[in-house]
């Protein structure tokens, strides 16, 4: 079973990744992207989407190691999200508000990757 820091963190990647791929345009808009000028933001959010249901479904569904190993990838990508968030800010291809979102968000959600990996020890 996971722990409350392990299921709240599947369960808001299971809803921010299934909102992405269902409504993507929404869901960027949410962030503060510009999905009306940036038309490939629909599939890229998708990408994210299906990244983040299999990263939640995984953490859920496996135990042991495989549990770890899930818990460690997922605050890997998190990581690499809150950086790219970063760059982008940085080379201004992201709004300042997109940027602090995504960034922020990414984080949170490594903290807490953090928190369910440290209870599994």
């Amino acid at each position: 079973m996971a722990t409350s820091h392990g299921t709240t963190l599947s369960g808001l990647r299971l809803a921010i990744g299934g909102a992405a791929w269902a409504a993507p345009n929404r869901t960027a808009d949410l962030f503060g992207l510009d999905s009306k000028n940036n038309p490939t933001s629909s599939f890229l959010a998708r990408l994210f989407g299906v990244r983040d249901i299999a990263l939640g479904v995984s953490a859920l569904r496996s135990t042991g190691a495989s549990r770890r190993l899930a818990w460690q990838l997922g605050i890997l990508c998190d990581l690499f999200d809150a950086a790219a968030a970063l760059l982008a800010r940085r080379n201004r291809t992201l709004a300042t508000r997109a940027a602090l979102m995504a960034g922020a968000t990414a984080l949170a959600a490594a903290a807490l990757g953090a928190a369910a990996l440290q209870a599994e020890q």
